[in-house]
């Protein structure tokens, strides 16, 4: 069943790139001759349909020129599979946005072509075209945390207290905040939560900032007039405590209006260092933070695979034996011979980056073989 999306959030589009054109397509063996555009569906789940990879959906995308957006299909639109002069194939719309031409209508012999005459695209009003990905699953996550630096963290302005003698402030409270803030600006209140530690080096990448609410500054304060600035708490997610930082409610949450799917430019090679969920193992649509950023050349958008490590084998005289097991027995035995083969990793997944931070990234899982866990490795597709 192809997945849905709240009406509420279909006008965003995800966009995709061509760049990636030296990528052979495989289309499914089972791939519809024709599919319905219907309601709730995405870009992604449909390109799912004929695509072994569905990132590579803007190859296989191509419309005729009368279609302004060759991203923008709409509940209805017929889709339509054939194959170019060079064999190449080719999914079009047609039905309620193409109509095939009576004399033009069988496919030419050997090559399954079908000739579609220009039409005029009609489409209803208040019906959105659909999403590249389901943006429901990704919504909540890209208005809130972050990854900021401790020296980020410690630069900004924090809860010195409230109007009330209150260790937990919530909605209603006055706060008093130490720092200079902007006169009727809105703010996120924010808490340092767990570090982000590369699993190759254990260095801080950075830190979790985990909202716990809004508010609104109504005086300004600051270090040259020695007072405290002063916000109306708006909203809490959790109670506010003394020490909690303010960010402009903007910051960090700027995204591209269009996500460019693409490999990078450069090999990059990485980890999984954690989730936004509390699960031991997570699959399509979760969120993970990986240990690359933008010093590393990430960008939103950027496409990788998800691999793990197979695990080794030591071939010993007893025969093939788990190196995890090998110590069990080294300590039953006395010792274990043999050689040490090492076994190669196995792509198990796909991802896509959403949100680039200096030393880590967010990104959504897009497709997997086996559950995804924090340690699995990511990199060229």
């Amino acid at each position: 069943m192809l997945k849905t999306i709240t009406s509420s959030i279909a006008a965003l589009l995800f966009c995709v790139t061509t760049t990636a054109s030296a990528d052979i397509l495989a289309i499914k063996p089972d791939a519809p001759k024709s599919y319905t555009v219907k309601q709730g569906d995405t870009l992604w789940d449909i390109s799912g349909l004929y695509l072994q990879q569905p990132w590579l959906w803007p190859q296989l995308w191509k419309l005729n020129p009368q279609v302004e957006n060759p991203h923008l299909i709409y509940p209805g639109d017929v889709l339509s599979l054939s194959y170019d002069k060079d064999g190449q194939p080719v999914l079009t719309v047609n039905g309620s946005a193409l109509k095939v031409s009576p004399s033009d209508s069988a496919a030419a012999p050997g090559q399954g072509i079908r000739k579609l005459s220009p039409q005029a695209r009609k489409s209803l009003k208040n019906v959105k075209a659909v999403t590249t990905i389901p943006l429901m699953m990704i919504r909540p996550f890209l208005t809130y945390e972050q990854s900021l630096s401790a020296e980020q963290i410690d630069s900004l302005p924090y809860v010195l207290g409230a109007d009330d003698h209150v260790k937990n402030a919530s909605q209603g409270h006055i706060l008093y905040v130490r720092g200079q803030l902007q006169q009727d600006a809105a703010y996120g209140i924010y808490r340092k939560g767990k570090a982000y530690v590369d699993p190759q080096t254990e260095e801080i990448l950075g830190y979790e900032t985990i909202l716990v609410g809004t508010a609104r500054a109504f005086r300004a304060g600051g270090t040259e007039v020695n007072a405290p600035a002063s916000v109306a708490v708006l909203d809490v997610k959790q109670e506010i405590r003394q020490g909690d930082r303010l960010l402009p409610a903007a910051d960090g949450q700027s995204l591209p209006a269009f996500f460019m799917m693409r490999k990078p430019e450069q090999p990059i090679a990485g980890s999984i260092i954690d989730t936004t969920s509390d699960l031991r193992e997570f699959s399509s649509w979760d969120i993970v933070v990986l240990n690359k950023g933008q010093q590393d050349g990430v960008k939103a958008g950027y496409m990788f695979s998800i691999s793990r490590q197979s695990p080794a084998v030591v071939d010993s005289s007893r025969g093939p034996v788990y190196m995890s097991d090998a110590s069990k027995y080294q300590k039953i035995m006395g010792g274990i011979d043999g050689e040490r083969i090492d076994m190669p990793k196995e792509q198990i997944g796909e991802l896509m980056v959403f949100k680039v931070a200096e030393r880590t990234s967010f990104a959504i899982v897009t497709g997997t073989k086996k559950p995804i866990r924090v340690g699995d490795s990511i990199g060229d597709l």
